[in-house]
Parts: C-alpha cells; sequence; structure tokens
C-alpha cells in the first residue's frame, strides 16, 4: 500500500496497539501525528518512525474534549498541510463489576473511549469535508462492545456506543466520500495481559520475545499488535474506498468480519401481546433460541 499522499493522526500511540499503527501507517508513506498523554512516549515514537525514515510529529494531549480533539487535527494540518485519516485509538480500563464500579469509573471510560472517539472523529471529519477529497475514519471497538464482558460495564458500553456511532457516520459521511469502519483487534497489550489465559504469554513475548503458540494465534485469534496494524494501513488506502460501515475483527493468525446486530426470530398476534402471552410464546418461538453473551473464556495453552 502506498500511503505516500496521506496524513494520519493516531490517538493514544506513544506505545502498544496504537505505536503499532502509526509506524506501520509511516512505514506505508504516510505522515503520521502520534499523540499520548506522556511526553516521553509520545517524543519516543516519533524518534521511532523517523530514525526509520517516516515522517511524525506529537502532540501531547489526553484525548476527550473537544479541545484535544481540535487540536490534533490542527497539528495535522500545520505540520504536513491536511488530514486524511484519523485512528482514535485512545482509551483507558477502569474494570470493576457493577456493584463497585464507581461514578468515576464509569465517567473515566466513556470520556476517554467514547466521547474521545466521538470529539476527534468529529473534528477530523469538518477538516475532511472541507478539502473535498475524502478520508477514512478509523475507530476502535472490541469484542467486549459486541457481547459484553464481566467487570466491564463502563468499557463495553463505550465500545458498542462507537460502533453504533461508526456505522452512524458511515452513512452520514458517505456523500463526502468519507468511510468509517472500526477495528475488533485481539492482541498483547498493557489491556489484555490482566486476562489470566493471556498475562504469561504476554509477558514472554514483551520481555523475552517469545512468540505467541498457535494455540493463540489461530484459536483465539490472538496476537501481536504488528499483526493488527495492516488492517489499518489497508483501511487507510485507496483499495478500501468501498469499505465502510463494518465492525472488522483481527488478531494473530485471524481475520473476521462481525455482523450487526439484528432480529433473529419475530412472531405476530393479532390485537398485540399481554405478558400471559408472551409467557406462552416465548419458550416456543421467539425466545426458543436465546441469544449468547459475553466472551467465551479462552482454553489455557496446551489443554
Amino acid at each position: 500500500m502506498d500511503l505516500s499522499n496521506k496524513v494520519a493522526v493516531v490517538t493514544g500511540s506513544g506505545q502498544g496497539l496504537g505505536l503499532a499503527y502509526a509506524t506501520a501507517l509511516a512505514a506505508a508513506g504516510a505522515a503520521v501525528v502520534v499523540n499520548d498523554v506522556d511526553a516521553a512516549s509520545a517524543d519516543r515514537a516519533v524518534r521511532q518512525i523517523t530514525a526509520a525514515g517516516g515522517r511524525a510529529v506529537a502532540e501531547v494531549v489526553p484525548v476527550g474534549g473537544t479541545e484535544a480533539a481540535e487540536a490534533l487535527v490542527s497539528r495535522a494540518v500545520d505540520a504536513f498541510g491536511r488530514l486524511d485519516v484519523m485512528v482514535t485509538n485512545a482509551g483507558i480500563l477502569r474494570d470493576r463489576v457493577l456493584w463497585k464500579m464507581s461514578d468515576d469509573d464509569f465517567d473515566s471510560v466513556v470520556d476517554v473511549h467514547l466521547r474521545g472517539t466521538f470529539t476527534c472523529a468529529r473534528a477530523a471529519a469538518v477538516r475532511m469535508r472541507e478539502q473535498g477529497e475524502g478520508g477514512r475514519i478509523i475507530t476502535a471497538c472490541s469484542p467486549a462492545g459486541q457481547r459484553g464482558n464481566f467487570g466491564q460495564t463502563n468499557y463495553a458500553a463505550a465500545k458498542a456506543g462507537i460502533a453504533a456511532m461508526t456505522r452512524t457516520w458511515a452513512m452520514e459521511l458517505a456523500k463526502a466520500g468519507i468511510t468509517a469502519n472500526a477495528l475488533v483487534p485481539v492482541a498483547a497489550t498493557g489491556m489484555t495481559r490482566t486476562i489470566p489465559a493471556f498475562a504469561a504469554h504476554v509477558d514472554a513475548l514483551e520481555t523475552r520475545g517469545e512468540p505467541l503458540p498457535d494455540q493463540l494465534r489461530k484459536g483465539e485469534g490472538f496476537g501481536t499488535p504488528e499483526d493488527v496494524a495492516g488492517l489499518v494501513v489497508y483501511l487507510a488506502s485507496d483499495a478500501a474506498s468501498d469499505v465502510t460501515g463494518q465492525c472488522i475483527g483481527i488478531g494473530g493468525d485471524k481475520l473476521a468480519l462481525w455482523s450487526h446486530p439484528q432480529e433473529v426470530n419475530s412472531a405476530y398476534t393479532e390485537g398485540g401481546w399481554s405478558a400471559d402471552a408472551i409467557a406462552a410464546a416465548w419458550p416456543v418461538s421467539v425466545g426458543r433460541e436465546p441469544q449468547t453473551y459475553g466472551i467465551p473464556a479462552p482454553k489455557p495453552v496446551g489443554a
């Protein structure tokens, strides 16, 4: 993919998945605005990209509010003259079960993930529409947002909201030639290190460079951040100009398309439904095959 005429912003790109995205975009020729709340991480990422021959600048700002989003777009325009790709990757975790989750736990995660995605996408859309040459909005979802996950009320809600916003933007921005798609990555990061089945393998990968076993790469679709980056480059490219409104999973050796929520069963009765009528009909019609929920627990390696 040749992205030499593209300029991209990647939020939360001082490390982890975001750094892999920014590095891959730059390697494909794009100029990149690296964003992080930590100046040292952002500067280190810029040095890494430029040392490899890429073009990158840093914008140190916490994603969430409108001012931060507009600063990121302005940085791209001031440094490189335009904006073509917005990748909304920044995120945090504050995992708690429902009865222990505080208002701050909920609000902080929703602010960074959901509000931050909204404000950055909005600022990008304004600029891209002004340029009149189309563009790419690439958001970050999660299996938790598709299926729910224990202890992640805030995170799952934010990610589900991002999927819904992305589908909405695909409709709203189509006339301007701007696509909107969501990544559903599964990769070895600080976030997935908290999952017991993955923890030892993430540590082995990051501390000793040990490759992930096939059971994770193939069976669980779980890989490195770099395994995910190719999808970002593809969605940013002209080759993906007709791909929009999609939630696309990637991890390890696996690439997948997530379905959109849809009705799976229905029933009708003359005059509408009473509670008694629903109780009688549920087990033999609409509710005869209840939908599953939650992310299946990873199988222990070697089991």
